[in-house]
């Protein structure tokens, strides 16, 4: 069964001065987190981006896969922190999340380095937010066990 969610947002006045705000999510998880331009180019100053909820949602789906990749290769993970950092960069076709990096450290009793970078680059390309930014997005994962 299909699953749907939203979010909805508002934006006020001209991109470079203007703001706006992600003022729902359909699990009311969050609301009212604001926006600018310059919080996607510059400093956050305390503002979210696009950006910064794209490597949010990489990092938990990635975390997710990762941890049924090891679950199904009968090494359960005590534990997986997991960073995912977005580049949103400039290019010639104009601005564009152009690489996701993400970062993992496991413990994971029973299973050797080799095999959890194995697993973790399994869980990269199998994860659903991987495969909606595969193809125009540079992704890599970095894995070490603790």
């Amino acid at each position: 069964m299909a699953i749907t969610r939203f979010a909805e947002a508002t934006w006020n006045g001209d991109l470079m001065s203007g703001n706006g705000s992600i003022d729902y999510v359909s699990s009311g998880a969050f609301a009212r987190m604001p926006v600018t331009w310059a919080s996607r180019t510059e400093e956050h100053n305390g503002r979210t981006s696009p950006e910064e909820l794209v490597a949010s949602a990489h990092a938990a789906c990635f975390s997710m896969a990762f941890s049924g990749q090891l679950a199904r290769n009968s090494t359960p993970a005590t534990k997986l922190a997991v960073k995912c950092a977005i580049t949103f960069d400039k290019t010639d076709a104009g601005w564009r999340i152009t690489k996701s990096d993400l970062t993992v450290v496991g413990t994971v009793p029973g299973i050797d380095q080799a095999k959890f970078a194995e697993l973790a680059n399994n869980a990269k390309e199998g994860c659903p937010i991987s495969s909606a930014l595969k193809g125009n997005v540079a992704l890599s994962v970095d894995a070490k066990l603790a």
